[in-house]
């Protein structure tokens, strides 16, 4: 089990290596695709979602953002397809937050959730390693915020 702001318990390349023996060739394609990156396109559903999530909570902070500085958010929009809860409280939080780094750890820990969610009914099938991979990535992330200089971080 994977926890938000726990230890990193393998890196996303050891899970890579893993599953590359345990798994089809096909859906270890897949897995090893996935990326945090929102350009991701895959045909796979539950990264299809993930992809529109994130999506639209990059969007909510795009209008935040645009309308502090009094601009059109609307060439800055991507497309997403999101409908669940409104994520615009969440990006006014970490908008409104005076450390950028609290701020990002808002917005993962959103990102973390909505990943929960998605698992629920999927135990052991390649939807299971999808969110499995994006958690990895996203605590890989966060074991270098944890690596840096703290110093230069403060700045």
């Amino acid at each position: 089990m994977l926890h938000f702001e726990g230890r990193l318990p393998l890196t996303f390349e050891k899970f890579l290596l893993i599953c590359h023996e345990l798994i089809p060739e096909k859906d270890f394609q897949i897995l090893e695709m996935i990326t945090l990156s929102p350009e991701q396109n895959e045909g796979q559903p539950i990264i299809k979602q993930w992809r529109e999530f994130d999506t639209s909570l990059r969007n909510e902070l795009v209008r935040l953002r645009a309308a502090r500085k009094k601009i059109d958010s609307a060439r800055y929009l991507r497309a997403d397809g999101y409908s669940g809860p409104s994520l615009y409280h969440i990006a006014l939080a970490a908008q409104r937050n005076p450390s950028p780094l609290e701020a990002e750890k808002l917005l993962d820990r959103e990102r973390w959730n909505f990943l929960e969610e998605l698992a629920f009914g999927h135990y052991f099938d390649l939807s299971f390693l999808i969110i499995y991979a994006y958690k990895l990535l996203i605590l890989e992330r966060w074991e270098k915020v944890a690596q840096a200089d703290k110093n230069s971080l403060a700045q």
